[in-house]
Parts: C-alpha cells; sequence; structure tokens
C-alpha cells in the first residue's frame, strides 16, 4: 500500500519534476523490496492518501540537503546548485537514508504537506476582482467593495497578500500593486471579464491552519523551503520572494480548526465590505466530519448576507475529471446568487486559462 502511495505521488511529478519522480519511484522498489525506506517509513504504512506521505519523504530528504547535511545528494538539487542525474540518484540518496534513518521517520512523522504555493496568487488575484465586481453589481453600487479575506489551510499565509503583488501579464502590462518588490509573471490565457486596473483594497485578512509555519524563523523557512520540488527554480525563487514578503507585512494564521475558526469568524457581519472564505489545494487534507461542519456554518452566514455586507467563497481545488484532475477556480456570492467556474490551471496557479461558466 504504502509503495503504491509513493508510486501515484510520483505519477503527481511526471512531467515537471523528474528528480522528484526519480526519487519517488525508487523509493517505492526500495520499499517493495525491503529496504532501507521500509525503516524510514516504520509507522506509516497505514497513512491516508491524501496526507501523501512520498511528498513527506522527499522534503525530509530535501530539508537535510538544504541544511548542507547530505552533501553527496546535494550535487543533484538544483536549489543548492547541483544537477540532477537521474541513473545515479538512488546511489546518492541511500547513504543519506541509512545514516539519518531515525531523524527522517521522526521529521516525516511530525509534518503535514505544507506547499503554500504563492503561484496561486495569480487566479486568486483576479477571483477575488471578479467577486467584488459582481457584489458591487449586485448591490447597485457604482465601485467594488473592499475585501475581507479568510483563508482556511492557510499554512503561512502566503496567500494572504494578493493586493501586494505586482502581475506581469504582458510585455508591457502589470496589474496589482505595480511598486511590489514581488513581480509574478502571471502566465494568463484569457482575462477576468473586470477592470483589473482597478485596486484591489483588502481591509482585513487572517487565515487558520492546524498547523501554522511561522516564517519569521529559519525552521519556518525551511520547513516550506523543503516541500518545493528541487529542479523547479521557478518554484523555489517565487516561494524565496514571497517568504521576503511576508516578513515585512505578516498576516495573522490561527492555530485551530477550520470549522470553529470560520463560526468565529463569521459570527458578525462586516457591513460595507465583501467577506471572502478562500481555500487551494486544501480539501484533499480536511476529515469528512470537518467538511460536513464547515458546509453548515457557512450555510448560517449565507443566510445572514446582505448586499450591503454580501459574502463570497472563492476555492482553487483539483476535480476528477476522465483524464485525470483538473484545479478549477470557482466563486459563489451571496446573497448575489452568482456562481461561476472562472477558470482552471495548474495546481501551482500559473500557468491558468480564464474561461468563464455557470457553475451549478
Amino acid at each position: 500500500m504504502l509503495a503504491q502511495l509513493f508510486t501515484d505521488a510520483a505519477k503527481s511529478c511526471e512531467g515537471s519534476s523528474p528528480l522528484t519522480e526519480s526519487l519517488l519511484l525508487s523509493a517505492a522498489a526500495d520499499h517493495g523490496a525491503g529496504g532501507v525506506t521500509t525503516r524510514v517509513m516504520a509507522g506509516h504504512e497505514c497513512d491516508r492518501r491524501g496526507t501523501v506521505p512520498g511528498l513527506r519523504f522527499a522534503a525530509a530528504l530535501h530539508r537535510l540537503v538544504l541544511e548542507g547535511r547530505a552533501p553527496g545528494l546535494a550535487e543533484h538539487y538544483p536549489t543548492v546548485g547541483g544537477s540532477p542525474r537521474l541513473e545515479t540518484l538512488w546511489e546518492a540518496a541511500l547513504p543519506v537514508l541509512h545514516e539519518h534513518t531515525d531523524e527522517l521517520r521522526a521529521r516525516i512523522g511530525a509534518t503535514v504537506v505544507q506547499t503554500n504555493e504563492p503561484g496561486r496568487s495569480a487566479p486568486l488575484f483576479g477571483g477575488l476582482q471578479v467577486a467584488a465586481h459582481a457584489a458591487a453589481l449586485a448591490a447597485g453600487r457604482s465601485t467594488p467593495f473592499a475585501v475581507r479575506l479568510l483563508e482556511i489551510g492557510a499554512s503561512a499565509g502566503l496567500n494572504l497578500h494578493p493586493d501586494r503583488i505586482a502581475y506581469r501579464l504582458g510585455a508591457d502590462e502589470v496589474v496589482g500593486d505595480r511598486d511590489s518588490p514581488f513581480e509574478l509573471d502571471a502566465r494568463w490565457t484569457g482575462r477576468p471579464a473586470v477592470d483589473l486596473s482597478r485596486p484591489l483594497r483588502i481591509v482585513e485578512r487572517e487565515g487558520c491552519d492546524l498547523n501554522p509555519i511561522d516564517v519569521s524563523t529559519e525552521d519556518g523557512r525551511l520547513a516550506l523551503s523543503s516541500f518545493v520540488w528541487a529542479d523547479q527554480l521557478d518554484r523555489w525563487e517565487r516561494l524565496q520572494t514571497a517568504l521576503a514578503l511576508a516578513a515585512v507585512a505578516p498576516a495573522p494564521v490561527r492555530r485551530t480548526t477550520g470549522p470553529q475558526w470560520l463560526a468565529d469568524r463569521l459570527a458578525d457581519s462586516a457591513p460595507d465590505v465583501l467577506t471572502v472564505v478562500w481555500h487551494s489545494v486544501v480539501w484533499q487534507y480536511v476529515s469528512s466530519a470537518d467538511r460536513a461542519e464547515g458546509r453548515a456554518i457557512l450555510a448560517d452566514a449565507v443566510a445572514r448576507a446582505t448586499p450591503g455586507a454580501p459574502l463570497a467563497l472563492l476555492v482553487f481545488e483539483p476535480r476528477r475529471t476522465h483524464t485525470g484532475y483538473e484545479f478549477h477556480l470557482l466563486l459563489k456570492t451571496w446573497p448575489a446568487g452568482v456562481s461561476l467556474r472562472l477558470g482552471s490551471g495548474s495546481g501551482h496557479g500559473i500557468p491558468f486559462t480564464w474561461d468563464q461558466q455557470a457553475w451549478d
């Protein structure tokens, strides 16, 4: 079972991270043969698919590399200046696994997948613009609503800053905060059907997470960095820039369950503000009980929404198709009753295709 979960995780890297794919396929074979991977993963044989043990394994190894404690393996990791040689990658990983078996097992057991991919801020920015415009139109306003942004599963809160990023849409076009030190190449196909030149005003931002990461600490920054696939330097560079931005303007992330936090935050309406509940690539980690409770809490808030204090749900999550999975950006607003599939894109948010359709 565990070897199959490693293989499944490897497939998710196919075509985008040859290093991680090769590492996980080799680990799956080693585990099946009773090799050192069985000792590293001891106690995790019954881990749920949604906890993605293969990615936790890869992150634990990457962290040793980032800490300078696996020099032979580091020669294969571009994040520290190496160059992958897939034919000898597993050979370089084996001594690290043997030397650090107990530490790796402990770290894998103590961590959850924490990508907090800042590239998802690009579709979030566009989705918030659509939501703010739609709520204003329904309320008969001439200007978009300001936004109160609430994120479930916020990790380190890196995606709570979409208004503080410059989004490059073409050679000569930048929207968002044009003076930001963080410029993101959105790689959009199409555009959301709103005026993107209007400023996105976020007047309140907060998140929750069962295991929030404090990126003001070296441990926190290493934890997030270790989950980047080491041969994806564009993602690595985006993350490092987002970490620097968060250090200057941190957003609060509360350590609590989603339903409990959401009930507290939605108990009171915010007059003249659009409250947006947001989550991205987190639903697979949420228990069925918490999902049901969260839906009930949101339904109560929907019943209290008014044109002057509207509510929106904006999510970027995978949806199964006949060919695999697609990541869709979905929007609902209340009381306007807007329900839209805004588009789809990479699980990392970049690239993204805008294709607005009704969402049932």
